[in-house]
This record gives C-alpha cells, structure tokens and sequence, in this order.
C-alpha cells in the first residue's frame, strides 16, 4: 500500500505523505547517478518539483530525507490489524509479513538502496544509529497500545529493546553481505525472539 491509499488519513496528511516519498526518490536517484555528497538540496528540490524553502518544510536536512521511512505507518496498521491472540512479537512478526507481502518490487528496491546508502554514507550512518531511538520509541508505542499498557512499563519497554535488537542485528547484518535480505532476517531475528534467543 502507497502513502496515499489509506481512507483513514486526511487528504492534507496523505498530500504529505506523497510529497515526502516524491522527495526521496528523486533524491535516491540523484545519489545514485552522481554520488551522496556531490548532491544539493537545490537538485533535490528540482527534480522532485518543489521549492527549496518546501523542501526544508519537510526535511530540515539533507540527511533527514533518508532518515524517514515511508513504511512506518503501513507498519503501525498492519500490527493493529493482529488477531488479539497473537502474542505482541508474533503480531510484529505477522505485521511485517504482510506489509512486505503487498510491497511493489519498485519500492522494496528503493528501500534496499536506501539501507545500502545509510550503511556506507559516514553521515547518514551516524544519522541512522541516532534514529535507533526513534525507532525504538516507535516500537514502545505499538506494544503499548496492543497490551494496554503506558508506554513507560518496564516489561513493554524490554520487549521493544529485544525488537530492536533483532532490527539492529538485521541492519548491521548488511554491512557483511549487502545482496542480504533485510526482511527475512528480520522474521528470522523475530522468530528466535520467540523462541527465547536459544544459542
């Protein structure tokens, strides 16, 4: 599912969205073609068809355009719609099946590249190791919600730090083996999660 295609957003989130993800093709393409640090924000901004002073509307950084990740929110609904009796990891695990399940082979492309890029970039791989902890209070709030929780509990906060874990294990995992499939390691990492990390 594109940004654009759930009826649950506003017409002014789902322009956004569009918008953000317009950016950040046009800009993976630019680093491809010509390199990371060879590209402007003005050549961004062109080629995606939008203003310098739009651009930073949305992205107060060039590196900030890689950081964001068109994906989350598919997540956050695809974990919501979990059958109750789904423990929260089989739940996240169930959830990414089914967001990269119904992902076009185009964008899961694009995805790959952008993972690629945030691992070899110095800049962007600084960036990334600091978004962690976003990502970690991303999945704080998912397990939360599901099992009624407030986000501050100890017990939701050590199994978002162990999905994270398996996130991080994937990511890295990348850096060895860059033709690796970050999506199966990830539902592989999951399912040693639930089987207790047996070593």
């Amino acid at each position: 599912m594109s940004p654009g295609d759930d009826p649950d957003i506003g017409l002014r989130e789902r322009k956004k969205a569009k918008t953000r993800a317009a950016i950040q093709e046009h800009a993976l393409r630019l680093f491809r073609e010509q390199g990371y640090a060879e590209t402007t924000v003005e050549q961004i901004a062109a080629a995606a068809e939008v203003s310098p002073s739009t651009f930073f509307r949305y992205f107060p950084t060039k590196e900030d355009v890689m950081m964001y990740d068109v994906l989350d929110q598919d997540l956050s609904r695809a974990f919501r719609t979990q059958p109750a009796e789904l423990s929260p990891i089989q739940a996240l695990r169930a959830a990414l099946r089914t967001l990269f399940a119904g992902l076009p082979a185009g964008e899961w492309a694009l995805q790959q590249e952008r993972a690629a890029l945030m691992r070899t970039v110095p800049e962007l791989r600084g960036r990334m190791l600091d978004n962690f902890a976003e990502t970690f209070d991303f999945i704080v709030a998912m397990l939360a919600e599901r099992v009624g929780r407030p986000a501050q509990d100890f017990a939701v906060h050590n199994a978002a730090g162990a999905a994270m874990g398996v996130v991080m294990a994937a990511w890295f995992a990348g850096e060895h083996d860059p033709e690796a499939d970050f999506f199966a390691l990830m539902d592989k990492g999951l399912a040693h999660l639930e089987a207790g990390l047996p070593l």
